[in-house]
């Protein structure tokens, strides 16, 4: 896979992430988005690898089941 065809639009990226475009934007404004770069003085596009980085970051840890707690 060739770099363009890793970079996407956050159109793109809000969709590969299952999110709306609108919430992308409101994370990239409060800081808690993806790692992304800017493209031109509009243009903001995002690196595949940095958003399968970013999902890593966030998957959680399974909670251990009530009756192993007892044990």
């Amino acid at each position: 896979m060739t770099e363009q065809e890793s970079t996407f639009t956050p159109i793109k990226a809000a969709r590969y992430l299952g999110v709306s475009e609108a919430s992308l934007r409101l994370w990239r404004s409060g800081g808690e988005c993806p790692r992304y770069f800017r493209a031109g003085d509009k243009l903001v596009r995002y690196r595949r690898a940095d958003l399968d980085a970013w999902i890593e970051s966030r998957l959680s840890e399974p909670k251990p089941k009530a009756d192993s707690l007892t044990a």
